[in-house]
């Protein structure tokens, strides 16, 4: 009996101590309108990000190698901005990604051509020029682009940012309820990301 009080007692001592070193309002900060989430036991984590932004270009690949030695009990994501025209097109270029099933290595195109080539991607016509690229005609972008899917995604997004009061990015959201936002070095970032979401992890 004494061993297992012992045993108990070890784990909530560290605890305390992993607490002190992240704090709320601080390192994360918990949103006042959380989305609701399944209750599954899967921890759903979404990366919000723009196209155009030198952060989100220099976090993609930090991120990405994050997300890839997650077993399933994470669930990751990313969300696009929408917070003007240029972003809801660039948003609609993202979903269409997807949708068409052309893979990261066109999402990191992306971020090449704006951020290495300086050509921007912000009118449909840009765009079209850009899939053109990855066999993707005109047409077919347009349509994808102008579907209700489509459209439904980046609008679904947009409810999302305007409820969590995203304001910049990289953003990393966990569970819908906790905002995370990269201030110091990428490796202290993902201490505090593994941090939230052993928070948020059901234990029996």
């Amino acid at each position: 009996m004494k061993i297992k009080k012992l045993l108990i007692v070890i784990p909530l001592l560290f605890s305390s101590f992993i607490s002190a070193d992240f704090r709320q309002g601080v390192d994360y900060r918990l949103v006042s309108s959380p989305l609701p989430v399944k209750k599954d036991g899967v921890v759903e984590v979404t990366e919000v990000f723009w196209y155009e932004c030198a952060a989100c270009y220099n976090f993609y690949p930090a991120i990405n190698a994050w997300s890839i030695k997650q077993d399933n009990t994470i669930k990751f994501s990313k969300m696009p901005v929408t917070w003007h025209e240029t972003a809801r097109n660039q948003a609609a270029l993202f979903y269409t990604i997807e949708a068409l099933g052309l893979g990261s290595d066109v999402q990191s195109s992306v971020f090449l051509q704006i951020h290495k080539e300086r050509k921007m991607l912000r009118s449909p016509r840009q765009i079209q020029d850009f899939l053109k690229k990855f066999g993707v005609d005109k047409e077919k972008t347009t349509q994808y682009i102008n579907s209700f899917s489509i459209k439904q995604r980046v609008e679904r997004a947009n409810k999302t940012i305007r409820q969590l009061q995203v304001q910049s990015t990289p953003t990393v959201i966990v569970d819908g309820k906790y905002i995370i936002s990269p201030k110091r070095s990428f490796e202290e970032f993902f201490e505090v990301l593994d941090y939230v979401i052993e928070l948020q992890k059901p234990y029996s």
